[in-house]
């Protein structure tokens, strides 16, 4: 495993600790921003960088260079747009046109929970089905997932990452904004950062490629002792709460097949105990 090279496409909050942790564990790391302001940064940590650009065409002057690695990571969002849906997949396809001539054999997609609907019940991960995301972000995830999926050239395993949390995601950063909260008994799917580096880590480490994991905290808080408990260690107010006593409709994110396959123990399995 040592010195093997591992891309990551897109080194922002969760990519840039990600590419120095996995420094440590003894790979050469590639990492990508699309701000020249972010390449001495990424240098100083160790991460050789690249300016690349999708928009939707792959653009870099060292893209191909960029992807001569053993793994890619991909790790950026699908952007907030009308035709959100067609614009990712046109960012997808250019990207997968390079890495068809590129000696990447293994790719991780950073994805999200966002692709499912709200189904009242316990989600695994045969729970997804195109045409009735949660969002048409989560539209946009699943048509980019069966994408890569499809793939022969490369092996791609998909992380759906639930609500990311931990470090400056607090909370309190936005509660002082909410108007109302809504739906308080409404259960939450969150992840610590911590855990999202070491799930990825641990299937690189593993070699578990071709699957599909959900990764979510094993404890599901209601939004209203979240917030409650987010609110007194911040000794701020709680906003307005509304009535209900049962959710309206909710959605609790399962990880066991991922806690499986890697024999995963959370870091951080119970959000409430992250407000600290």
């Amino acid at each position: 495993m040592q010195n093997k090279t591992v891309s990551i496409l897109g080194c922002g909050w969760l990519g840039l600790p990600l590419a120095k942790a996995l420094i440590k564990e003894g790979f050469i790391v590639k990492g990508s921003t699309t701000a020249e302001e972010h390449v001495d940064q990424l240098r100083m940590e160790g991460i050789e960088p690249y300016i690349i650009t999708l928009g939707p065409e792959l653009e870099g002057d060292d893209s191909a260079e960029f992807l001569e690695s053993e793994t890619l990571i991909i790790n950026f969002p699908p952007e907030r747009r009308s035709d959100i849906a067609e614009f990712h997949v046109q960012q997808f396809s250019s990207l997968i046109d390079a890495l068809q001539l590129s000696p990447v054999r293994t790719v991780l997609l950073v994805s999200s929970t966002s692709v499912y609907p709200m189904l009242n019940r316990e989600v695994t991960e045969e729970d997804a089905d195109s045409g009735s995301a949660g969002s048409p972000a989560g539209e946009a995830l699943l048509l980019v997932e069966e994408m890569l999926m499809q793939e022969r050239s490369f092996q791609t395993t998909v992380v759906r990452f639930c609500g990311l949390v931990g470090y400056d995601r607090s909370p309190a950063n936005y509660l002082g904004r909410m108007a109302e909260i809504t739906d308080p008994a409404q259960p939450m799917n969150l992840i610590h950062r911590d855990d999202c580096i070491k799930i990825i880590s641990g299937i690189i480490r593993l070699g578990q490629w071709g699957e599909v994991f959900n990764a979510c905290s094993p404890s599901h808080p209601s939004r209203i002792d979240y917030y409650s408990k987010a609110a007194e260690v911040a000794g701020i107010e709680l906003p307005p709460v509304s009535d209900g006593e049962e959710p309206s409709s909710f959605k609790i994110i399962s990880s066991s097949k991922l806690e499986g396959a890697l024999n995963y123990q959370f870091l951080h399995p119970d959000p409430l105990q992250t407000l600290v």
